[in-house]
C-alpha cells in the first residue's frame, strides 16, 4: 500500500449496537475497494476484521480492528469496533484515534441503546458522524420510522441524504436527496436512473427541506438565497454539507443493505466528500521540557509525535503497538522517545494493519494510523516524540471495570502461566484488571461485565493453554467489639528442663478507629511484667488480629491494655508471653460483644428516567439506602445510594436487564458498618472451620 499524505487520509470509527451490521458493512467496504476478492460473512467466520478465534466462535466482534481502504485516491482507515457493552474499552480506543464516525443502525431493530451510546461517545470526542441504516433488504423495514426516532432524539440536524425506493415491498433503489434524482439497482454494483415514484415525493420534500435548511445555515448569503426561494447547485450543497458535517452542525443519514453491497459505494463516496482529513482536527499536548502547550494538529511539518491507541499482544501474531501519528512524518529507521516510560526505542519496521495482516510501509504521515512491532515497554496511551520535544498527550480515557469474579487455577502448577497470560491480556485490554486480594486470600478478575470476564478466561485457555475456574468472590468482612472486657490469661507448660511461663492481665475495649487493627497500651507498675516482654505481647496481638476469633476475618478497632501479670525468672520467654496474649485476646474479644462489619460502597447508578423506579426498588432489595437523585441531560437520572458490597455481585447483568442495557454504574468503598444478625450468623457458620486454635 502506498504512503498517503495527511489531506488524503480519513480515520473513521464504525460504531453502533451489537448485531447492527458493522462488520458486514466493513466487509462490503473491503470487497468494493479490492482488498478482498470474496465477500466474507460473520456467520461463516471468514470476515477480514473478525479474525480472533473467540470472535469466530461467538460470531460477534470483541476487538477493534483496523482495515485501511483505498477509495478515489483517499486512504480510509476504518476502525471496526465491537457493539456489545462489555467491550466498550475497544470502542473508546477507536474513537480516540478516529476523526469521524459511522453510526450503524439496524433498520429492523431501529434505534437501540447501543446507537445512543455511540452518539454519546461521538459527542464526548466531538466527532463528525454519518448514520448508516442497514437491513433495507428486509421487506417491512421503515426507514422513515428510524429517521423520525433519530430526529426525536437529536433534532433536525439529523438529515437524510438518501432514502429507499421499494417496489412490491422490495428494496430496489434509492433517491439521492442532494442530487434530487433516483436510481435503481441493476446488480450489486450497477444502477440506472429512474423517475422518483409518486409515493416517495412526500418524504422527499420533507427531507430535502431539512437538508437545504442545514445548507442555508452555513453562510448569510445562503440563508438569504434560501428565503428568496433560490435553488442551490449540487456543488454548493456538497461543499456546504462538508462544512456542516465537519462542524457537527449536521448528521447525514444514509442507508442500504451491506450484505448485498447496496449503499456501500455511496457511503464510501460520502466519507471522502464529507468527512474532514486529520489536518482539519485539533490535537494538543504538553512539552515536558518547556511546560508549554504543543499544538500538534496533525501537521506534517512539525516535530514527530505519535500516540499508542491500542496494543495487540497475541502469541500467534506477536506484539504490535497501534499508533496514530499526531505530527511530523515517522520513518522506519527513526529513534523515538517514549515520553510516558522515559525510554528510547529504535524502530526497525513500520506497518499498517489490515485486520490481522501487517503490511510494511516506509513511513507514516501526520494523521495516519500504523503499527510498530516488538516495542516491549510500550503500552496503550503512551506518547512517542523526540528527545528535543518530549510531548505528552496524556492517557486515553477508558471505562473503569466494576464487575469482578474470583478465579482459581484448575491445575495448581499453572499459576505462573496464568499470571503471564493475564499480563499479556491486560496489555491488550485496559478494561481488564487482575488483582491479588491478599487480605481474603483470593485472586480477582475485573471486567466491564460477566461476558467480558468469560471471554478473558476463554482467551486464556485458547491462547495460553491454561484453565481457570470462575466463582463468586469472598467479601472482605471485618471483626470488632462493641463492649469492654477484662481477662486474666496464663500460659504454663512444663515438659522437663526449662518450661514455658507467661501471664498477662489485659483490658479490651473499642478504639473507635476502624482504620487501624489495634492499639496497644501498657499500664504495668512494679515490674510484674518486665518491659523486655512488652514487644512479645504486642506481637501476640499482631498475630491475633490477622484472623479474628469470631469468623476468622481480620480484626479492626480494638484497644488492648496490658495492666498486670507475672513472670518466672527461668521459664518466662517471648514465646510464652506471645501465646498468653493470643489466649487473652481470644477470650477478651469474645467477651466484649464481638460483631462482624461488612463493607459499604457508595454507588452511582445512571439510568434513563423511565427506569428510575425499577432501579430504586432493586437497590432497596439489596439493602441499599438511596441518598439522592440528580437529573442530568439526555433524559437520565443519577441515583446515589449506599449498598453493602455483599449485595452487588451480579449487579451488572441485573441493571442491564432492568434498563435494556442503558443503565451504568460505578462505586467506591465508603466504610465498614455492622452487618445484620442473620448475615453475621451465616458468615460465622460458614467459616467455623477456619477459626485458629491456640495452644492452651
Amino acid at each position: 500500500m502506498q504512503v498517503y499524505r495527511t489531506e488524503k487520509i480519513r480515520n473513521v470509527a464504525i460504531l453502533g449496537h451489537g448485531g447492527a451490521g458493522k462488520t458486514t458493512l466493513v466487509e462490503g467496504m473491503a470487497y468494493l475497494s479490492g482488498i478482498t476478492s470474496r465477500l466474507g460473512n460473520v456467520n461463516d467466520g471468514n470476515t477480514i476484521s473478525d479474525y480472533d478465534k473467540e470472535e469466530i466462535k461467538r460470531k460477534f466482534s470483541i476487538n477493534t480492528s483496523v482495515i485501511p481502504v483505498e477509495w478515489e485516491g483517499v486512504k480510509i482507515n476504518v476502525l471496526d469496533t465491537p457493539g456489545f457493552f462489555d467491550f466498550v474499552g475497544e470502542a473508546e480506543e477507536a474513537v480516540a484515534a478516529a476523526d469521524a464516525a459511522i453510526i450503524v443502525v439496524s433498520g429492523k431493530a431501529g434505534v437501540q441503546v447501543g446507537t445512543q451510546k455511540a452518539w454519546d461517545l461521538c459527542e464526548k470526542y466531538d466527532l463528525p458522524r454519518i448514520i448508516f441504516v442497514t437491513d433495507m433488504d428486509i421487506d417491512d423495514v421503515s426507514f422513515h420510522d428510524v429517521v423520525s426516532r433519530l430526529q426525536e432524539l437529536y433534532g433536525k440536524k439529523v438529515a437524510p441524504v438518501h432514502m429507499p425506493i421499494r417496489e412490491n415491498r422490495k428494496f430496489i433503489g434509492y433517491v439521492n436527496i442532494v442530487k434530487n434524482k433516483s436510481r435503481r439497482y441493476i446488480n450489486k454494483n450497477e444502477k440506472e436512473e429512474i423517475p422518483t415514484p409518486d409515493y416517495a415525493m412526500e418524504y422527499l420534500e420533507e427531507y430535502r427541506n431539512t437538508l437545504l435548511e442545514s445548507v442555508a445555515e452555513t453562510s448569510e448569503e445562503f440563508m438569504e438565497r434560501f428565503f428568496e426561494g433560490d435553488e442551490f447547485s449540487e456543488a454548493e450543497i456538497t461543499a456546504a454539507l462538508a462544512v456542516s458535517v465537519g462542524e457537527g452542525a449536521m448528521v447525514p443519514v444514509s442507508m442500504g443493505s451491506p450484505i448485498n453491497l447496496q449503499g456501500v459505494k455511496i457511503l464510501l463516496d460520502d466519507i471522502v466528500s464529507f468527512f474532514p482529513n486529520p489536518s482539519q482536527r485539533k490535537r494538543g499536548g504538553m512539552d515536558r521540557t518547556s511546560n508549554a502547550v504543543f499544538n500538534a494538529d496533525y501537521d506534517f511539518s512539525k516535530a514527530k509525535t505519535a500516540q499508542v491507541f491500542k496494543t495487540i499482544a497475541d502469541p500467534f501474531l506477536g506484539k504490535y503497538s497501534l499508533i496514530k501519528v499526531c505530527s511530523g512524518v515517522i520513518k522506519n529507521d527513526d529513534v523515538l522517545y517514549n515520553v510516558t516510560r522515559e525510554t528510547e526505542e529504535k524502530l526497525s519496521k513500520l506497518y499498517i494493519m489490515c485486520g490481522s495482516k501487517p503490511i510494511e510501509v516506509p513511513e507514516l504521515h501526520a494523521g495516519d494510523i500504523g503499527a510498530i512491532a516488538k516495542l516491549n515497554s510500550a503500552c496503550t496511551g503512551d506518547t512517542f516524540a523526540t528527545k528535543a520535544h518530549p510531548v505528552d498527550f496524556g492517557p486515553i480515557a477508558i471505562s473503569k471495570p466494576y464487575t469482578y469474579k474470583r478465579y482459581n487455577p484448575v491445575n495448581k502448577q499453572d499459576i505462573d502461566k496464568i499470571a503471564q497470560g493475564f499480563a499479556r491480556l491486560q496489555q491488550e485490554d485496559l478494561t481488564l484488571k487482575v488483582v491479588n486480594d491478599s487480605a481474603n486470600r483470593q485472586s480477582l478478575i475485573y471486567g466491564i461485565g460477566d461476558m467480558h470476564i468469560d471471554v478473558a478466561a476463554s482467551k486464556l485457555k485458547e491462547r495460553y493453554k491454561v484453565d481457570i475456574e470462575l466463582m463468586q468472590p469472598k467479601v472482605a468482612f471485618r471483626e470488632t467489639i462493641r463492649k469492654n472486657s477484662d481477662v486474666d490469661s496464663k500460659y504454663k507448660k512444663q515438659s522437663g528442663g526449662h518450661g514455658q511461663y507467661g501471664h498477662v492481665k489485659m483490658r479490651f475495649e473499642p478504639s473507635g478507629d476502624l482504620e487501624t487493627p489495634f492499639i496497644f497500651a501498657e499500664e504495668v507498675v512494679g515490674g510484674s511484667v518486665p518491659k523486655n516482654f512488652f514487644p512479645a505481647v504486642e506481637k501476640g496481638l499482631e498475630n491475633s488480629v490477622q484472623s479474628g476469633p469470631l469468623a476468622a476475618y481480620p480484626v479492626v478497632g480494638v484497644k488492648a491494655t496490658l495492666y498486670d501479670g507475672s513472670y518466672h525468672p527461668v521459664d518466662s520467654s517471648e514465646m510464652a508471653f506471645k501465646t498468653a496474649t493470643q489466649m487473652a485476646f481470644k477470650e477478651g474479644f469474645m467477651k466484649a460483644g464481638p460483631v462482624l462489619l461488612e463493607p459499604i460502597v457508595t454507588m452511582k447508578v445512571t439510568t434513563p428516567d423511565t427506569f428510575t423506579g425499577d432501579v430504586m426498588g432493586d437497590l432497596n432489595k439489596r439493602r441499599g439506602r438511596v441518598l439522592g437523585m440528580n437529573p442530568i441531560k439526555g433524559g437520565k437520572t443519577v441515583i446515589e445510594a449506599e449498598v453493602p458490597e455483599l449485595e452487588i455481585y451480579g449487579y451488572s447483568n441485573n441493571l442491564r436487564s432492568m434498563t435494556g442495557g442503558a443503565g451504568e454504574f460505578e462505586y467506591t468503598f465508603a466504610r465498614y458498618e455492622q452487618a445484620p444478625s442473620d448475615i453475621q450468623q451465616k458468615q460465622i457458620e460458614a467459616r467455623a472451620s477456619k477459626i485458629t486454635k491456640i495452644e492452651d
